[in-house]
C-alpha cells in the first residue's frame, strides 16, 4: 500500500529574499508539488533560488475546491508544500482550510519555522508584555471593524493588527477615537528597503500617515489602556460606577461584574436595567 504524503507548510519571505530558512529551500526542492496563493508571485521567489517545482495555485476564494483536490493528491502519495505570497501560510493568508482538511484526514502536516510580519513587527516594539492579541486584518465595513475595536477596550495585551496602505489613516482615525490617545508601534515594508518602525502615540502616527503616501502593507500594535481603579462595594455601585466611567454596554458590564464577583449574569442584568438609565 503506498504511503500517504506530507503537507509541508512553508513561510516564504516577507520582503528580503535572503529571509529564507535552508531548510525551506530544501524542502521546496524536494516536494512534488507547490501549492501557491499567488503563482505568479512563487515564481520569481522559485526562479530566484533556481527551483523548477511544478506550481498550482491555491488561494482565498477557491480554498474548500481546491484543498479537496490537494487532500486526493497527498492520499496519493504526493508530498506538497502550502505557501503564501509572503511570510507563513494561514496567518492572514490562505492555507488555514487546506491544514485542516490535512488533520480531519490523517494526513501528516508538517510545519516550518520561518518570516512573519506579526513576530517581526513585535520583536523590534519594544513593548514589555507576557502576550499579544492577534486581529489579523479588519473587515472592510467601517460597522464591524469599530464593532470589534470596541470589544478590544479593556484587553491587558497589546492588540495586533494588519492593514493595507490604502485604509491606515482610516484605522488610526478610528482606533484614536474609539482607544483615546493610547501608546503604539506602527511598522511598514518590513524587511524591505523602505523599512520604518515607529514608536508613538495613536495621534502622532495619525498625523504621520496623513501626511506621506503610504506604501506597502502595515502592522499596528495598540497598548493597553491605563485602567481605572473600580469603585464600589454592592452589585448597585459597581454597575453605576462602569455606566459612568466605561463604554461598556449593559450587558458586557452585567458579564463582568457576575464574573469578578462570582454571581448569576441574569441577575445583575436585571438589577442593571432597573438602574442604567436613571440619574
Amino acid at each position: 500500500m503506498q504511503a500517504e504524503g506530507i503537507l509541508y507548510i512553508v513561510p516564504t519571505p516577507i520582503g528580503n529574499l535572503e529571509d529564507i530558512t535552508l531548510r525551506a529551500v530544501r524542502i521546496l526542492k524536494e516536494v512534488d508539488l507547490i501549492a501557491a496563493e499567488d503563482t505568479r508571485h512563487t515564481k520569481k521567489l522559485l526562479n530566484h533560488l533556481g527551483i523548477r517545482t511544478p506550481l498550482l495555485s491555491y488561494y482565498r476564494e477557491k480554498e474548500a475546491q481546491r484543498g479537496a483536490e490537494i487532500i486526493d493528491m497527498l492520499k496519493s502519495g504526493k508530498n506538497i508544500a502550502l505557501v503564501s505570497d509572503a511570510g507563513t501560510p494561514a496567518i492572514s493568508d490562505p492555507g488555514s482550510v487546506l491544514v485542516g482538511l490535512a488533520h480531519d484526514n490523517g494526513i501528516n502536516v508538517t510545519p516550518l519555522p520561518g518570516a512573519s510580519a506579526l513576530t517581526t513587527a513585535l520583536s523590534a516594539a519594544g513593548l514589555d508584555y507576557t502576550g499579544f492579541l492577534f486581529i489579523g486584518f479588519l473587515p472592510s465595513k467601517k460597522g464591524q471593524r469599530s464593532k470589534i475595536l470596541n470589544s478590544l477596550i479593556h484587553s491587558d495585551y497589546p492588540v495586533a493588527i494588519y492593514e493595507s496602505p490604502r485604509r491606515i489613516s482610516s484605522l488610526l482615525n478610528e482606533s484614536l477615537e474609539i482607544f483615546g490617545n493610547r501608546q503604539a508601534f506602527l511598522a511598514r515594508e518590513l524587511s524591505k528597503r523602505f523599512e520604518e518602525l515607529q514608536r508613538a502615540d495613536l495621534g502622532t502616527l495619525l498625523e504621520k500617515t496623513l501626511s506621506c503616501k503610504n506604501r506597502g502593507e502595515f502592522v499596528l500594535i495598540i497598548c493597553p489602556g491605563i485602567k481605572d481603579e473600580v469603585k464600589g462595594e454592592t452589585v448597585e455601585e459597581l454597575i453605576l460606577w462602569y455606566r459612568d466611567n466605561s463604554k461598556l454596554s449593559l450587558k458586557d458590564v452585567s458579564k463582568r461584574i457576575a464574573s469578578d464577583i462570582g454571581t448569576s449574569r441574569s441577575q445583575v442584568y436585571q438589577m442593571a436595567l432597573k438602574l442604567w438609565n436613571k440619574q
